[in-house]
């Protein structure tokens, strides 16, 4: 069996650990703990993960966030992946910091990144692991905050919300989308 996960951000330095490519950094924690690197590839940053027999193909997007449709179907379309094995790893304003919930499909939730993939893929029956970032910022300044770094409380309890991000990851792998749901969407 062969999924795809997208982890969503935005390349170069001045974007790198800030709220909006967490899905950037779940990944490479990922791949870290996998002992893999990503390849410089056809629209994204790619890896490829074994776990218990299936073949995880990790991508990160070089389209710039509002862009991630065009490298997701590109890796569907390449990998002959169907959709119910994409994941797709987002920030999420309406969500408190480190709340992770999954989900099997829904609306862009104002999320320029998830707009244009449902746009280019003309479905919104995915798979989404969203990432609380929380919403403590003043009106007007919404996208000075996503793309801010974490505040040194929030940059202490990281790791381990990033570890339980993986580990959901390996879940809805092994052992399906609504199993995944019920077991870690109650934490």
């Amino acid at each position: 069996m062969k999924y795809l996960i997208a982890g969503l951000g935005n390349i170069g330095d001045e974007y790198a650990h800030t709220r909006h490519n967490i899905g950037f950094d779940i990944l490479d924690a990922l791949a870290k703990a996998s002992n893999i690197c990503f390849e410089d590839k056809r629209y994204s940053y790619k890896a490829e993960m074994k776990y218990k027999s299936r073949l995880l193909i990790l991508v990160k997007p070089t389209t710039f966030m509002n862009l991630s449709g065009r490298a997701i179907n590109y890796w569907l379309q390449k990998e002959q992946i169907l959709v119910e094995n994409l994941l797709v790893i987002v920030d999420d304003l309406a969500l408190p910091f480190g709340s992770l919930r999954l989900r099997p499909k829904g609306s862009d939730g104002g999320h320029n990144g998830l707009y244009d993939i449902n746009m280019v893929l003309g479905r919104q029956d995915y798979a989404r692991l969203r990432f609380g970032i929380g919403n403590q910022f003043n009106k007007g300044r919404q996208v000075d905050y996503v793309l801010s770094k974490w505040d040194d409380e929030e940059e202490k309890l990281l790791p381990a919300k990033i570890e339980i991000a993986g580990d959901i990851i390996k879940s809805f792998v092994t052992i399906g989308l609504e199993r995944t749901m019920t077991t870690y969407n109650k934490k």
